[in-house]
């Protein structure tokens, strides 16, 4: 007989936070036309960056540099901090469970939102935390709503997304800011910013990261197009940074990872070519949806989000319909934002394909 788990393990469910379009694909056997549902950037990274990747792929018998000094030496120049307040890791999600790790034990309650980003409840579960949550108000997260929370709950942890998924929506950064100032004693703000490049002007405070109860999250998957490589960063006080190196995979953050990362910073050029193409493909969604005669939630990330104006089971089987046309997207969790669809920046391929689609998959 195999050793027992550990009680913890034993009692979690088996589970996996997102279905991905591979696991869809090897079930029907058909591949999609459209992969228009990870939020993914279709646009790709800069030609800079597959040049950089093909340039060191001969060199792949060596290990990366357990320090990762020179992607985080580029990250600090880029953001205008010391080398000492930013750790990189494997994706947004890797430095998630690399934080929960640091800060909850079994009881240890963390505040969140209903319906919120579900690997981050992953990580609370698999470490025995507690999660406490407050729903959606107006379709995003409510930051009084959060303090309150956290405040009657006793929670460690807060965690916050600006902007948010899967609704898209935003705070300006005078309200974060006032957030942050707001904190109960003895809280810690996961502010997670995975999609802040897409966002308007004026909604990523300053970074302050002398603020020993805020960390704030980003990555290369996103804007950079480098989803694909795992790689993400995390900003705050340089102790609580320097406490990562005790929980974390030193060889975690693959060498050709470190060096993609480095030239997409160097190519600014390419990162606002793909804003500017996310934006006219958001335009796109709206106008498609809108068409069908279906509402439209503002968003600052790169993709929309839909209320199909049902409920979750109608919501699902438009999504059902979508992909047996070829066409992925995903839907929030969660009711009522499971009400809504989400469709990310696309081709114009991607996007004539689901013009197409949808009204059959609605009339479906």
């Amino acid at each position: 007989m195999p050793l027992p788990f550990t009680p913890l393990v034993e009692r979690l469910p088996s589970s996996v936070p997102f279905v991905g379009p591979e696991a869809l694909e090897r079930r029907t056997g058909t591949k999609f036309r459209a992969r228009i549902g990870a939020n993914e950037s279709v646009f790709g990274p800069s030609p800079k960056v597959v040049a950089a990747i093909a340039a060191a792929a001969a060199e792949s018998w060596q290990y990366c540099d357990p320090e990762n000094h020179e992607i985080r030496a580029a990250l600090a120049a880029h953001l205008g901090i010391a080398p000492g307040n930013v750790m990189v890791g494997e994706g947004i999600d890797g430095l998630f469970g690399l934080a929960v790790r640091l800060f909850v034990e079994p009881g240890v309650k963390v505040a969140t939102s209903l319906g919120a980003y579900p690997t981050f409840n992953f990580h609370v579960h698999g470490f025995g935390g507690q999660l406490v949550t407050t729903p959606y108000v107006d379709d995003r997260e409510d930051l009084s709503s959060l303090l309150d929370l956290a405040r009657r709950e006793g929670a460690r942890l807060i965690y916050f997304a600006n902007p948010d998924n899967p609704m898209g929506s935003w705070w300006k950064a005078g309200a974060v800011e006032g957030m942050i100032a707001d904190l109960p004693e003895g809280t810690l703000l996961m502010l997670d910013e995975a999609y802040g490049e897409f966002a308007p002007e004026g909604t990523l405070p300053p970074l302050a990261v002398e603020n020993p109860n805020v960390l704030r999250f980003r990555t290369f998957s996103k804007a950079y197009g480098l989803a694909g490589l795992r790689l993400g960063y995390c900003v705050g006080h340089a102790d609580l940074i320097r406490a990562f190196d005790k929980v974390r995979n030193h060889f975690g953050v693959t060498r050709i990872g470190q060096i993609a990362g480095i030239a997409a910073l160097a190519d600014q050029a390419h990162l606002r070519n793909v804003v500017r193409k996310v934006i006219a493909a958001r335009e796109s969604i709206s106008a498609i949806a809108r068409a069908n005669g279906l509402t439209l939630l503002p968003s600052a990330t790169n993709f929309v989000t839909v209320d199909l104006g049902q409920d979750g089971a109608y919501a699902k089987r438009v999504l059902d319909h979508l992909a047996a046309a070829g066409i992925f997207v995903r839907m929030p969790g969660v009711a009522p934002l499971n009400r809504c669809i989400r469709i990310t920046a696309g081709t114009e391929e991607d996007l004539a394909l689901l013009a197409e689609e949808l009204p059959k998959a609605l009339r479906g």
